[in-house]
């Protein structure tokens, strides 16, 4: 897949594109990242590429030329590419969709706005959909946009060390990861549950299992609202809340 960022501060994006797991799928030709920036694309000898709002008030406003030039650079080269406005106007960024697009788009390119937001009639016109990580603002779409492309590039099979990383990723399946651990055995006392230790696969995946369910109740209860909880998963919970029940008792 082909990642295009659109932005007017592109030495904030660069960087992304040469560490870790993002450099190591484009290292082996799986993704591809780049930046455009926005103010080459602006004809006046002082590259402007903002403007007062009509109407008046505070701020100012990224004028729609630029933008639209730069939009149809990104795309020149990627025509089937989804173009993603970030705004905390837009559908709540998640899991699901981090799949959707992994699955389903050939390539993204990210508009990232500034100031008081981007004229409307690019949105109206080049934007085919709007994205928010979270209702907060941020000073630009540039951190959004790295989140979202390091969510959906991990989804895409081979960039992972391993495939089998992802499909156990919080979320995946409307549940929490379970707790994780690694050398040394006893840390400050506290040890590694003997099951990780017993090498018994069966009992190792059950023990996961109650992990992912209990830590999904305690933290996030929400995501179990309208989730279809499997018998296995029925009976650790029954079995979990008899245990607290003991407790309490005693």
């Amino acid at each position: 897949m082909k990642f295009s960022v659109l932005t007017l501060f592109p030495e904030m994006v660069d960087p992304f594109w040469n560490n870790g797991m993002i450099a190591r799928g484009i290292e082996k030709g799986l993704i591809s990242g780049n930046c455009i920036n926005i103010r080459d694309f602006s004809t006046d000898r002082h590259h402007t590429v903002d403007d007062r709002p009509y109407g008046g008030g505070s701020g100012m406003v990224m004028k729609p030329e630029p933008l639209k030039e730069a939009v149809h650079s990104a795309k020149a080269g990627n025509p089937d590419a989804r173009v993603i406005l970030m705004s905390p106007q837009g559908t709540r960024f998640d899991q699901p969709l981090a799949e959707r697009f992994a699955e389903e788009e050939k390539g993204m390119v990210f508009v990232c706005g500034r100031y008081e937001g981007i004229d409307e009639r690019i949105v109206d016109g080049l934007i085919d959909e709007e994205i928010s990580i979270g209702d907060f603002v941020l000073t630009g779409g540039e951190l959004a946009a790295m989140a979202v492309i390091d969510s959906v590039a991990r989804l895409i099979p081979g960039v992972l060390g391993s495939d089998e990383s992802s499909k156990s990723d919080s979320f995946t399946d409307g549940r929490l990861e379970y707790a994780q651990y690694t050398r040394p055995e006893d840390f400050q006392g506290n040890r590694v549950p003997g099951v990780l230790l017993s090498g018994n696969h069966e009992r190792i995946r059950q023990w996961r299992k109650a992990s992912s369910i209990k830590r999904t109740f305690l933290k996030r209860p929400d995501l179990l609202d309208n989730a279809s909880l499997d018998e296995e998963e029925k009976t650790i919970l029954r079995r979990w809340c008899r245990e607290l029940e003991a407790l309490v008792r005693n």
